[in-house]
């Protein structure tokens, strides 16, 4: 099965192979203690072994693998710790993304913001949690977008990546979502009145609740 598709965004076959590896790590589909082996993989893909070896290189490079002798990589993926620890940093730059999202944010964007906020309390009354998920990843996104730091963004929307499992788990849980979708509000609004201390601290306690009901 060719797990892999066409894309324009795609810098080279390589990085498609990370991504559909790093995508099935971070989602469990390839559990902690698999190994990758080049041969399958490229049979699965339906690549040369080349973007595969170097793919994995990159995963190693991020933590995500570790070669161990006369079993090659094996998956390490994302621990407890690694989710506690993204979540501790998020809490520290969040706020500022938010901050600089106040500032520099256009009208055209905060109008995207409001529309996705309206879709989040919408989906949250019918209970689709997996709609509300998908929206989050937008809603922090378009704020980092807006602040008009590129490191920031990247910074952040990586470790927004990273836990992508956990930030499902954590919108199932009861009444987390709701909650979630009422702070988004609340940044909106601040957002919307260019409040840049006031959007600062609310994310933050956002990021903050949001850890509580994971951890």
């Amino acid at each position: 099965m060719n797990k892999l598709e066409s894309s324009q965004q795609s810098n080279s076959l390589t990085e498609q192979v990370f991504k559909v590896l790093q995508n099935d790590i971070l989602n469990g589909v390839i559990p902690p203690g698999d190994a990758l082996t080049e041969l399958k993989l490229c049979e699965e893909l339906g690549v040369s072994r080349t973007p595969v070896r170097e793919a994995i290189r990159k995963l190693e490079l991020e933590g995500l693998v570790h070669s161990v002798p006369n079993k090659g990589a094996v998956v390490v993926g994302i621990s407890e710790k690694d989710i506690s620890d993204i979540y501790l940093i998020r809490m520290e730059l969040e706020g500022l993304a938010a901050k600089l999202s106040a500032e520099n944010i256009t009208v055209e964007q905060l109008e995207q913001l409001r529309n996705i906020v309206e879709l989040q309390e919408f989906y949250v009354s019918r209970g689709d949690f997996l709609q509300v998920w998908q929206l989050d990843t937008r809603f922090h996104e378009l704020i980092y977008f807006s602040g008009k730091s590129r490191v920031l963004q990247t910074t952040l929307s990586n470790f927004h990546h990273y836990i992508q499992k956990a930030r499902e788990l954590s919108i199932k849980k009861p009444g987390r979502a709701l909650n979630s979708v009422k702070e988004h509000r609340a940044i909106l609004e601040a957002i919307e009145s260019h409040d840049t201390l006031l959007a600062e601290r609310l994310t933050n306690e956002h990021i903050y609740n949001a850890k509580s009901n994971m951890l």
